[in-house]
């Protein structure tokens, strides 16, 4: 039955990639591909064919639905296996993995970002698994086989490199894991160790500042930051002197902190440790702590377009509002009923209400920590690693 999947999913992947190139989905995916080759218009097969893989399987039409949806919901004379299988593409694993070693037409992979084992196929055979070998690397994705429970299918391309690329292979996988800690998260284990360590990490920080909340210039910020990073590694290396004479722990030369430029050219920031949230910097939170300590401030235009872009910006967390309305109680609901123009609004009545409505995209996702855990495996490699060769691409499935 698996052979047969394996067989059936390479007619329904080229049915299903003619299907996203077709004319009905150009003013979707023809930006993507011109943005991709630059001013030049030059682009790599392999990274053209990462992008449609992408844009198959993850990119979000004007109607939330992805083109795999579109393709399944047209195409009637689909079994319901086939239907499970396709549908199941929807949630890819993207990873760097390390080869553990080849199990008839399978490779067993281990993945560098979230620590688990897959058990991978290609619906080019096994010949796409021609020349890699244990110890070596692949970066690439994999869906899953529903519902051929615990086994992979390799989608889009594949690049190997070999064992010697180790140290260099490790730095990539770390920088995906502190980019993208969804990614880790994958991994159940992962999240609780997430959670602990923040929660570690954030008495260590609240010990060291005095508080979890500050508002400062942005110069004392990056000075404060890069005071308490310095102390927090010293710290980690006086705790671990063998493992910083090995290389397991870095020295305490790190990069110097810095605000992004938004931040930086705000006149106060405020540095927030939340249990949940975790580590986050909002610009000009003086002028908002201010506002909530006298409602009066609503009358002057900067100060009303300030607390409408932390209602209005997805990208800002309910956070800062949530902690203001606690710290003041007595005057939230007049800022409030002033800037929304509501006599009857209430916070603790329409407070909730109100975030949720002003930002879905925070609400719809399950909370996760703001600490990337490696595994044991990665922090080897980024020790134990040596130079990077140059990459060979595998076949494309």
């Amino acid at each position: 039955m698996l052979a047969d999947l394996v067989e059936r999913s390479a007619e329904l992947k080229g049915a299903l990639v003619a299907f996203a190139q077709s004319a009905r989905f150009d003013r979707w995916l023809t930006p993507l591909l011109l943005e991709a080759a630059g001013p030049e218009r030059r682009l790599e097969e392999a990274e053209a064919v990462r992008i449609i893989d992408h844009f198959i399987l993850r990119y979000r039409l004007p109607d939330g639905s992805t083109v795999v949806d579109r393709f399944v919901a047209g195409r009637r004379d689909l079994t319901e296996v086939e239907r499970e299988l396709l549908l199941g593409w929807r949630d890819p694993v993207e990873g760097i993995f390390e080869i553990r070693r080849k199990d008839g037409g399978a490779v067993v992979l281990l993945n560098l970002v979230d620590d688990l084992e897959y058990r991978t196929y290609s619906n080019a055979g096994r010949a796409a698994f021609h020349g890699v070998s244990s110890g070596g690397f692949l970066l690439t994705c994999l869906v899953p086989l529903v519902p051929a429970e615990g086994s992979w299918l390799v989608s889009g391309t594949m690049e190997y490199y070999p064992k010697s690329s180790a140290r260099e292979i490790a730095r990539a996988a770390l920088q995906l894991a502190v980019s993208e800690p969804q990614l880790v998260f994958r991994n159940p284990e992962k999240i609780e160790q997430g959670w602990q360590q923040m929660r570690e990490e954030r008495a260590a920080f609240v010990e060291f500042c005095g508080d979890d909340e500050l508002v400062l210039s942005p110069a004392e910020v990056e000075d404060l930051l890069n005071a308490y990073y310095r102390h927090h590694q010293e710290a980690a290396l006086a705790a671990h002197p063998d493992r910083a004479r090995d290389g397991r722990l870095p020295g305490a030369d790190f990069p110097a902190f810095e605000l992004p430029p938004d931040l930086a050219d705000a006149d106060t920031v405020g540095v927030i440790y939340d249990e949940i949230d975790g580590l986050n910097f909002y610009a000009d939170y003086g002028m908002l702590r201010d506002l909530f300590a006298d409602p009066d401030l609503t009358g002057r235009r900067v100060h009303q377009d300030l607390l409408r872009t932390y209602l209005r910006e997805e990208s800002i967390a309910p956070l800062p509002i949530r902690r203001l309305a606690a710290a003041h109680p007595e005057t939230a609901d007049t800022v409030f009923r002033r800037l929304l123009r509501k006599p009857g609004f209430s916070w603790a009545e329409h407070g909730e209400e109100l975030l949720r409505r002003r930002k879905p995209r925070y609400y719809a996702q399950e909370p996760r920590p703001g600490v990337s855990v490696i595994g044991e495996r990665l922090g080897e490699l980024v020790a134990d690693g040596r130079r990077l060769p140059g990459a060979r691409r595998g076949p494309r499935p």
